[in-house]
């Protein structure tokens, strides 16, 4: 709650930068009804993609992962589950459709904390509750060598903390100390910086902003994958919230480089959502759409293991199949041969989706 608080005080002045941030996702916001009145059916196949790119995405930033061929299975079928981390996808597959389907009667409140942190752990072990035992942040060199990079909350000040933080949510929101996608990224930082689970709170961090997003009218994490952008801005995440977090204990921090980063977040999905939802004129199916659009976006040679990366809803046969095809039309070409073949954008002839 030390960067909620910030604002509560005293008229905090906003950076330009932020500020242009939330003018570009008012004007998004205002768009966001006519590409869902346009484009039901192109919605709908992009909710799909979404929930799988965000259970595996969100998951695999924290190290969990999974088989890719058994990707769509494990998130969307009734298969048994192999492992430990098969259950936390499913996991976070559950609680990404309690948000979907119930969020208007999910206040942010530590019930739903708890709740979240249960279903993304697959409700095994501590899941639900709040760490017995300090956990700081450590950071590790190849060398053995470790070092605190925060020192969280402690477990016994945990409760207090974390209702302090729900309380000034509500006020904040309630009082208007600022603007509210402000609101939602100070929240994020604060709930990281508590820590207030052994495990998961990176997760649970994530599963937050989605709900807080619908509560504030922005549906983008509806159609595409917040986590997935998050996951492939993982260097900048953990450099701001390492920069952010700095004097947090004190209320000295700086919160905005980690507060823009958020807004960033969620510029550039609405970005993506308005080229793909867009495009409503174009003939293919949506899976192969989705290659298109993810060789379009990348910004070196890659690998068939990369789009499978960026697709996990698309199989490695279908990726084969359609880069096939975008080489037979002049798009890419294939720079050597077997499983780990390179592959590139010839010119700027890609074609978009």
């Amino acid at each position: 709650m030390k960067t909620l608080l910030f604002f509560e005080s005293a008229a905090q002045s906003v950076p330009q930068s932020t500020a242009w941030y939330l003018a570009d996702l008012g004007e998004y916001l205002g768009k966001q009804e006519l590409y869902a009145r346009q484009a039901p059916q192109k919605l709908k196949a992009l909710k799909e993609h979404a929930i799988i790119e965000s259970a595996v995405s969100s998951n695999r930033i924290e190290g969990v992962t999974i088989d890719p061929a058994r990707v769509k299975e494990v998130v969307f079928g009734r298969a048994h589950l192999r492992d430990r981390d098969e259950e936390e996808v499913r996991g976070y597959r559950n609680a990404l459709e309690l948000l979907h389907t119930k969020s208007s009667s999910l206040a942010v409140s530590e019930d739903t904390i708890r709740k979240l942190h249960r279903l993304a752990r697959g409700g095994i072990g501590d899941a639900g509750e709040y760490k017995s035992r300090d956990s700081d942040i450590i950071e590790r060199y190849p060398d053995g060598r470790v070092r605190i990079r925060f020192k969280t909350v402690t477990a016994n000040a945990t409760p207090r903390y974390m209702k302090l933080l729900v309380k000034a949510w509500q006020d904040c929101i309630k009082e208007r100390w600022t603007h509210p996608l402000i609101a939602l990224a100070a929240l994020n930082l604060d709930f990281l910086c508590v820590h207030p689970f052994r495990d998961g709170n990176g997760r649970v961090s994530r599963l937050l902003m989605l709900l807080q997003c619908y509560h504030l009218g922005y549906e983008v994490g509806r159609y595409i994958s917040l986590e997935r952008i998050i996951e492939e801005n993982k260097q900048r995440y953990y450099e701001t919230l390492a920069e952010s977090s700095k004097g947090w204990h004190e209320g000295k921090h700086d919160p905005w480089p980690y507060l823009n980063f958020v807004l960033s977040i969620l510029k550039t999905a609405y970005k993506e959502f308005e080229e793909r939802a867009g495009s409503i004129g174009s003939p293919r199916g949506s899976k192969t759409e989705m290659v298109h659009y993810a060789v379009h976006a990348i910004d070196r040679d890659f690998t068939v293991a990369d789009i499978e990366k960026k697709c996990p809803a698309v199989s490695r046969d279908m990726i084969r199949t359609v880069l096939k095809a975008m080489r037979k039309d002049g798009v890419v070409e294939c720079i050597g041969r077997g499983p780990g073949a390179l592959w590139k954008k010839k010119g700027n002839n890609s074609k978009r989706g």
